[in-house]
């Protein structure tokens, strides 16, 4: 049984105001087979301005995703046909929509395999319909909304337009995740600077406290899509016992 809370009022729910309302238009997907769990989380979601829609399966996620693409995905860990790990990485294969990874699952080793397939966040089962909402939040306005006054960068043969939301590497678009955008972004505004991967956790994801492996993990899938060797990195570089930092100069882009 879900131990999920009640569906809030209307105006509880939509106490964000201003912020919530600049999201109205933004399509979320839940994933989620247990009904009790897909009911509140969609209520809460739905009461705080999003357009919700709902599957209950791996297959059927697939489904919709191919039909109505969604702007967020609330992906549960476990589910029956394929579990929420293989649906993560089917989306990956040709899709960069946020996907938050819902796990009842609460070992190091779980959370990993999750971020690993491509998940940009995760909450551990029972979580607060509350916080999903935030999260959600978080996730969305920062790639509609934070950037959108910011110039392009470069950085040797890579390039980013905040505004744009697009990196590129010798004028291909990297297909980067919500989270490993905003790392990049953290790093080519701050070069040459080291940064513990708490600082991340807190600048990137907004987080006070929670699992730094997140971090590592992002920066690993990162590595993986801007450096010539993922093994042997030679842009974004490991200050041992430190943390992380992006090495070299970084210019204005020629079209800013």
């Amino acid at each position: 049984m879900s131990t999920l809370a009640p569906p809030p009022a209307e105006k509880d729910a939509t106490a964000s105001g201003a912020a919530a309302s600049s999201l109205a238009d933004r399509r979320v997907l839940v994933v989620e087979d247990d009904p009790t769990v897909a009911e509140v989380a969609a209520s809460y979601l739905s009461a705080a301005g999003f357009i919700v829609d709902q599957a209950a399966d791996g297959f059927a996620a697939l489904k919709q995703v191919a039909l109505t693409p969604p702007d967020l995905i609330v992906l549960d860990r476990m589910l029956p046909g394929i579990d929420g790990v293989e649906v993560c990485r089917r989306i990956r294969s040709h899709s960069a929509v946020p996907i938050i990874l819902l796990t009842a699952l609460g070992g190091q080793d779980d959370r990993i395999l999750g971020l690993e397939a491509g998940a940009d966040d995760y909450l551990a089962k029972p979580f607060s319909p509350r916080e999903l909402v935030l999260r959600v939040q978080s996730i969305l306005r920062r790639s509609v909304a934070e950037f959108d006054a910011e110039k392009p960068l470069a950085f040797g043969e890579f390039t980013l337009d905040p505004s744009a939301h697009v990196a590129t590497h010798r004028g291909e678009t990297l297909m980067l995740t919500a989270r490993e955008f905003d790392l990049l972004a953290f790093f080519l505004k701050r070069p040459n600077q080291v940064f513990s991967r708490d600082d991340l956790l807190r600048a990137v994801w907004g987080w006070t406290h929670g699992d730094v492996s997140t971090v590592t993990v992002h920066v690993r899938r990162l590595r993986e899509k801007i450096e010539i060797d993922a093994a042997h990195p030679v842009i974004l570089s490991t200050v041992w016992g430190v943390g992380y930092r992006l090495e070299g100069e970084v210019r204005a882009h020629a079209s800013a």
